[in-house]
Parts: structure tokens; sequence; C-alpha cells
């Protein structure tokens, strides 16, 4: 069977599973994350085919010199269908690749869509590249390059990390429900990025600064867990937070953070330190205005969309875009929303 058939009659089923996509469906037989990890570098930078579920997600708040705000996404995600690796088209290995760009008045998004084993996608580890058809990202986790095109839109990228990667939750172990579901997951939260957009009104110049998500698990969400509302904040104060709402059946949320100082050190926050209440809705009903308190920290700010319509229309949709923090704590930032129709 194609690939791109393959996928597409797979992933809208896993959408109407349990969990939002398919991803609080149990293990079954795919490796679970553990507590204590060990994280062993440049081999975690790459794929860990024996769990279900993987991306490398990275996103950025840019500027022209004129001062006009752009949005920048490129991620690959990783989905098997079974618990094993294999060659050519009788690897279980599926890949998706996501690219966008939003600026304060249109929202470019495309898609791609691939089998692995035979090379169309994948990702190494050592050295590193990732890619899927002729969008890459590569480098050595301290220099990277970046490229991605879609029908209306494309760019070329140059990042350098100016600190250390971060760890969420426990070390690397981050918990995503009360029955215990989690994640390893970490970020390259310190990259500075520069290159240029190429929109249908011409290229544009720009800089600015990038967040990478690294996170595999199998089973990432409990049954019961329909969606997610995730933070990444970088305040002018040089300090970050990453913090996520999962949404419930039951009307309650699930909330987890990790506050980053400008040195790299980190500290989490279990459920309940964080709160994310929706102040605004877009045109589909879709919160684009946030307040965000994280108390322990003196955080009680106002996130708000640059571009309320930066809709991702995929096979999965859901809302990604670039945001502007006001309140205690200025600074900008990016917020991802899954599980809205």
């Amino acid at each position: 069977m194609n690939a791109k058939i393959l996928i597409l009659a797979m992933l809208p089923a896993m959408a109407h599973a349990q969990g939002f996509a398919g991803l609080g469906t149990a293990a079954e037989g795919f490796a679970v994350p553990q507590p204590d990890p060990t994280f062993t570098f440049p081999a975690d930078h790459g794929a860990h085919p024996d769990y279900r579920i993987e991306w490398w997600y990275l996103t950025a708040n840019l500027a022209a010199a004129d001062g006009t705000p752009y949005g920048l996404q490129w991620t690959l995600f990783r989905s098997a269908l079974a618990p094993q690796d294999g060659t050519g088209w009788d690897t279980p290995q599926l890949w998706m690749g996501h690219a966008a760009v939003t600026t304060p008045t249109d929202h470019h998004v495309t898609e791609r869509l691939a089998r692995g084993g035979i090379g169309q996608a994948g990702v190494t580890a050592d050295p590193f590249a990732a890619w899927i058809d002729d969008w890459t990202l590569q480098g050595d986790w301290q220099t990277m390059q970046m490229t991605a095109s879609g029908p209306d839109f494309g760019y070329e990228m140059a990042l350098t990390a100016q600190g250390p990667l971060v760890f969420h939750g426990e070390d690397g172990y981050s918990v995503k429900s009360a029955a215990g579901q989690a994640s390893y997951y970490y970020s390259q939260p310190f990259f500075d990025i520069a290159g240029t957009l190429r929109l249908p009104d011409g290229d544009v110049t720009v800089t600015g600064a990038a967040w990478l998500d690294r996170e595999w698990s199998s089973q990432p969400l409990a049954e019961n867990q329909t969606g997610w509302d995730w933070f990444s904040l970088s305040f002018d104060d040089g300090n970050k937070l990453m913090g996520f709402r999962l949404q419930q059946t039951d009307g309650k949320n699930y909330t987890s953070a990790t506050w980053i100082t400008p040195d790299g050190s980190t500290t989490a926050y279990d459920d309940g330190a964080l709160f994310a209440t929706p102040l605004a809705v877009n045109a589909r009903d879709v919160p684009v205005t946030w307040r965000v308190e994280l108390p322990a920290r003196g955080v009680d700010v106002t996130v708000q969309a640059i571009n309320e319509n930066a809709w991702m229309d995929t096979t999965v949709p859901y809302w990604e875009g670039p945001v502007a923090v006001t309140g205690s704590h200025a600074g900008r930032g990016y917020l991802e929303m899954t599980g809205y129709d």
C-alpha cells in the first residue's frame, strides 16, 4: 500500500481512539518510559523505534528588520504500527512532517507523510539529521541548519545554541496523568535563529529565538484525556516557562510546568501548581487569549496570539502559533492546542 494512503487511513481512526489521536491507547508490547531515566547523547537525539510515538518539534519567534513578528514551526513525528523496526516496506514506522509560518495576517502550513525504511524520512543520531523528503534539520545540536517548503512558503534557517539542554519533570521523566502515564521529555530552548522566510509577497530576512522539544513514549495520555494546551514562554528577564494543561473528560485538567533560569537550571512543578485560564476565543471557538499563572514564581501573565487564525489544517488538526506575553513578566513564546474541532 502507498505510504501516504496507509497513514491517511490510520490517523483519522487514531483520532477517535482512546485519548487525543489515540495517544491514550494501551502500550501493548511497546516499551514504556520508566522513572529515573539515564539519557545517552548523541544516541537519544535519534529515533527510539521500540516506543510507539516520538517527535522532534521546533518553534521559533522571529522578527524582521522593521519589527514585524513572525512564527515558524518544523516538526517530524514518528509513529509505529508495531514495537519493532524493519527494512524497506516491511518497517512498521510511519513518519509525518509539519511546517508552518505565521505572520500577523496569514498562516501558511503544509504536511508531508512517509513510510519509514525506504529512505524517504528518518532520523540518524551521529551525525544528527532528521528529514522527510527535502525537509531537513541537521547539525550537532550546537549549530544546526533547517529547511522546509510548501506550496506557498519556505524557509532556510541557521541555529546556534546559547545554553544547555533542559529536562522536564523528574530528570526528563514527564508525568502526564494521575494514573501515571508519562514520556521522556527534554528541550533545547536556547537557540538563536536567523535566516530567510520565502513568502508570497517576497523573501523576508528574520532573526529570533527557537525552542526544540524532544519527546517519546508509548502511551503519553490517559484514556480520558482529550487534548492539551502547551505553552513555551521566554521572558525578557531571561527566564523561561514550559507548561501544559491536559484536558480530561470529567472537566478537570492535569498540569505540569518547568521553570528554566537563564543558565539552564530547572525547577519542576507537579499537577496543580500551574493555572491556565482561557480569556477569549476565535471564530473556531479555540482559546487565543489566556491567563497563565505560576504563583510559586510570581508569574501572572496574559498570553495573546499574534494571529488568532493559526490553525494547522493537517491530517490531525490543531492550533499552533506565536504569542505575545504581558503582565508580571513580558516576553514572547509559542502556544499549541489540541482537542479542538
